[in-house]
C-alpha cells in the first residue's frame, strides 16, 4: 500500500501516520519527493482497511500495489533514482555510461593495459572478474583477492571506478574495500542472503537478471537488497536462456522500455553475455542505447584468442574503439531526440 501525502503535509503529519502504520503491525517507508511526500507501507500481505488512515491529516489518497515488489516499483516511488558510482552518474537524464573491461582478470599486465585502453576511448568503468562462477568446475575460477588487488591497481592507473562480481555473502566485506560497484551474477540472482548482504552495505550494486527469471522475479530481486536499506541498485539484463542456439542467450531488449515502466531503477545491457559472439556486441550494444538502456557492459580483452575466459565474445581493442566512436555519434543523436 502506498499513502500519498497531499502538498500541504506537514513532518508532523508524516510522523503520525507512520506511527499508525507501525501500530497496525506493518513497515512505514517514507519517499520524499520534489512536491510531496508519500509513505510506503510494508509487511502486509493482503488488503489493508484504509479508511482509518484517509480520515488523518495531509493524506491525499491510498493506492494498494499487490506487486511482491514495492520499494522498487515506480508506484512507491515515481521519481527516477540516480545510482552514483564514484562520481559516475547512472540513470535517466544522464549520458549513457560504457563499461570495459576483461571477463577475468589474468594478470597485471593484461588489466593494467586493458583499463589504460578503454579509458583512453571514452569508457567510464573497468569491470573485471576476480571470483568467477563457471559451469564447469576445472575451468578458470579466477584469481580471487589477488584480482582484486590487480584490479585496485588498475583502478588506480586509469582513474576508472571498478566493477567485479560476488559471489558469496562471507566476501561482501572483501569485495567492497576494492570495488566500486557490485556485480551479483545471474547465476545469484536469487540468492538472497548474499542480497541481503548487499543490502546492509553502503555501495551501489548492479543486480544481473537470471538466465531463466521472469520481470517479476527480477525485480523482488531487486527488492530484497533496497528492503535492507541500499537503495543504490543498476539492474542489468544479459539475455535469457530461451530454445536458440544461434547466440549464447537470447538478449530481451523489450525489457529495458518495461523496467522503465515498472520501477524507478536504472538499467544496463550486457551484449557480450547475452549474444556470446564478438560480431554482433557492438550492434547489440547500441541498439541497448537506443531502447533507452542507461549503460552498456562489455568485455575487452587485448588477446580475445588467449583470454581464460569467454573469449570468443570479447571484443579486441580495435573493436572497441571502433564501438565507442559510433557510440559516441549515437549518444549525440539520443541526448537531442
Amino acid at each position: 500500500m502506498l499513502i500519498v501525502m497531499n502538498h500541504k503535509a506537514t513532518q508532523a503529519d508524516v510522523n503520525a501516520i507512520t506511527k499508525i502504520v507501525s501500530e497496525m503491525g506493518f513497515r512505514a517507508e517514507p519517499i520524499p519527493g520534489s512536491e510531496r511526500t508519500a509513505i510506503g507501507v510494508l509487511g502486509n500481505h493482503g488488503y489493508v482497511d484504509d479508511c482509518k488512515i484517509l480520515e488523518l491529516s495531509g493524506v491525499q489518497r491510498v493506492i494498494h500495489v499487490s506487486k511482491p515488489y514495492k520499494l522498487v516499483s515506480r508506484d512507491f516511488h515515481p521519481e527516477d533514482t540516480i545510482v552514483d558510482v564514484a562520481g559516475v552518474k547512472v540513470g535517466q537524464g544522464h549520458r549513457p555510461v560504457v563499461v570495459g573491461g576483461p571477463c577475468a582478470v589474468e594478470s597485471e599486465e593484461q588489466i593494467v593495459k586493458t583499463a589504460l585502453f578503454v579509458k583512453k576511448c571514452g569508457a567510464d568503468m573497468l569491470r573485471g572478474g576476480a571470483f568467477k562462477p563457471r559451469t564447469g568446475p576445472h575451468t578458470f575460477q579466477g584469481l580471487r583477492e589477488e584480482g582484486l588487488r590487480l584490479l585496485a591497481i588498475a583502478g588506480k592507473e586509469s582513474g576508472l571506478p571498478i566493477v567485479t562480481e560476488i559471489m558469496s555473502p562471507d566476501n561482501v566485506g572483501l569485495v567492497a574495500e576494492y570495488a566500486d560497484l557490485l556485480q551479483v551474477g545471474a547465476r545469484n540472482m536469487q540468492n538472497f542472503d548474499l542480497l541481503r548482504e548487499l543490502g546492509k552495505i553502503r555501495k551501489p550494486v548492479l543486480l544481473k537478471r537470471g538466465m531463466s527469471a521472469t520481470v517479476e522475479e527480477f525485480l523482488a530481486a531487486a527488492e530484497y537488497i533496497l528492503a535492507e536499506g541500499n537503495s543504490q541498485v543498476i539492474l542489468c539484463e544479459r539475455g535469457i536462456r530461451t530454445f536458440e542456439t544461434a547466440t549464447r542467450n537470447t538478449l530481451d531488449l523489450s525489457i529495458v522500455p518495461l523496467i522503465k515502466e515498472l520501477s524507478h531503477l536504472p538499467i544496463m545491457v550486457d551484449p557480450s553475455h547475452a549474444t556470446g559472439k564478438r560480431s554482433l556486441v557492438a550492434p547489440m550494444a547500441e541498439a541497448s542505447l537506443v531502447a533507452g538502456a542507461d549503460g552498456v557492459l562489455v568485455e575487452v580483452h587485448p588477446e580475445p584468442e588467449k583470454a581464460l575466459s569467454d573469449g570468443p565474445q570479447s571484443l579486441t581493442f580495435p573493436g572497441f574503439e571502433k564501438m565507442m566512436g559510433e557510440i559516441g555519434q549515437l549518444t549525440k543523436f539520443l541526448l537531442n531526440r
